[in-house]
């Protein structure tokens, strides 16, 4: 199923539009002189298209295709090649594509001696690394090519790729049939990888033929490829999951409320489930931080911040690395004191504000940047807490429509136990400006 011309190639469309680095090295050599001749570092996952797009180039622009492996060749087989191709373009004028897959496992010294025919021209040197260039490629490679970067295969281009796989008679040829959820399963499973998407229905399919019973005329049927082909060729059961539907929300629904009740044997079960099932890890990183504002709050002021670094680590390094910061949390908040004291104390005050309990504010209190501002009364009679012993003052700080209010009503819980108990004597040192 390898494609043969441009127009075949699932996914890189970025990288593949009109008078783009790639496109120009596919144009035939004998369209005209101005052909290019970049050399090209092509970085991304596995299974996202770096060799075909590599033999492509080759076929479609009429050049000669020769593919290394930076795993079993050496300096050796290196120069053979620019030998070869220095000959072959200077005796019969045709241009050589070299292909070197895992570039960067080559030592400085092998990839010193693709230097000279690169410089010179002799080859079009089309490198393959799944590692960054910028640290596993000698810096003067580095500077005669473009490094362009491959994306993971998107949800919709697996799918695609499959559906033409049973049907095209380089592939499955119409062997078997194949429902759209099976297909759902395997984009799941193939993590952006057609490769893998390809071996797993090529195994499913087996499956599903080896397995076929016949009707009771005798005849056989044309096989339809089950979920439990895919889970055999994939060696793991199967998840139902609709990352857009019911499971969706009743999981994520479920996941909060086993790290709110502190369950967290619970909370990593459908932590596992929803990653199993290929929901969007940022996602889940963005409900851990709303949990440990709203759920854990003051209790345990850490939890936050330890929320925010787990969503941070999970942009960072991706999956499947991502679960182990995700897992973290997920165990840290199950277990952390739980306090919605400051959720409760903002949507209380909001209510007071939306409903006009606001009243005005105090003289000492208005800003008295401006001139006239004494003769006004702005800032008349404010007093710096920090000129006090315990930095804190007898002090009016709301009007008398709000100066009764209680929205923040601590917990004796964790951290909050320590607030709670220096809330009380704050606001009985503040308030008692009352009896002065």
């Amino acid at each position: 199923m390898r494609p043969s011309s441009m127009s075949e190639i699932v996914g890189q469309q970025h990288i593949l539009k009109a008078g783009s680095p790639l496109i120009a090295l596919a144009t035939p050599v004998e369209q005209g002189a101005k052909v290019s001749a970049a050399s090209v570092l092509l970085w991304g996952p596995p299974g996202t298209g770096k060799t075909t797009l590599a033999q492509v180039v080759a076929r479609s622009s009429g050049r000669r295709f020769v593919e290394l492996s930076a795993i079993t060749a050496g300096v050796k087989e290196v120069r053979e090649v620019l030998e070869k191709a220095r000959n072959d373009k200077d005796l019969y004028g045709v241009s050589t594509v070299l292909f070197l897959d895992e570039i960067h496992r080559f030592s400085k010294a092998q990839q010193d001696a693709l230097l000279p025919g690169v410089e010179a021209g002799v080859v079009v040197l089309i490198a393959a690394t799944t590692e960054n260039p910028s640290f596993s490629v000698i810096s003067p490679l580095l500077s005669r090519s473009l490094v362009l970067t491959l994306e993971s295969l998107s949800d919709e281009d697996i799918s695609g790729l499959l559906t033409r796989a049973v049907k095209d008679p380089r592939g499955l040829a119409g062997a078997v049939n194949l429902e759209q959820v099976v297909i759902d399963q395997i984009v799941r499973l193939s993590l952006g990888d057609a490769r893998r998407a390809l071996t797993i229905l090529e195994s499913a399919a087996i499956s599903a033929i080896t397995i076929q019973k016949p009707t009771k005329s005798g005849k056989k049927t044309q096989p339809t490829i089950a979920i439990q082909d895919v889970e055999s060729a994939a060696d793991r059961a199967l998840l139902r999951y609709d990352k857009d539907g019911d499971q969706h929300y009743d999981v994520i629904s479920a996941f909060i409320k086993s790290v709110r009740g502190s369950d967290a044997d619970a909370a990593i079960h459908y932590l596992a489930r929803m990653i199993e099932g290929g929901e969007d890890p940022r996602f889940i990183a963005r409900r851990l931080m709303i949990l440990a504002a709203e759920d854990i709050g003051l209790a345990d002021p850490q939890a936050l911040q330890l929320a925010v670094a787990a969503a941070e680590t999970v942009g960072l390094i991706g999956m499947p690395e991502g679960r182990i910061p995700l897992a973290e949390a997920t165990i840290y908040l199950a277990l952390a004191p739980k306090s919605n004291t400051a959720y409760n104390a903002i949507n209380s005050a909001l209510i007071d504000v939306r409903n006009g309990v606001v009243g005005g504010v105090p003289n000492a209190l208005r800003s008295s940047n401006f001139a006239k501002a004494n003769s006004q009364g702005a800032g008349v009679g404010y007093e710096y807490p920090h000129d006090a012993a315990r930095a804190v003052v007898p002090q009016r700080y709301l009007d008398d429509k709000v100066l009764s209010r209680r929205y923040y009503a601590p917990k004796d819980i964790g951290h909050e136990r320590e607030l709670g108990e220096r809330w009380s004597k704050l606001r009985e040192i503040i308030r008692s400006f009352k009896t002065k």
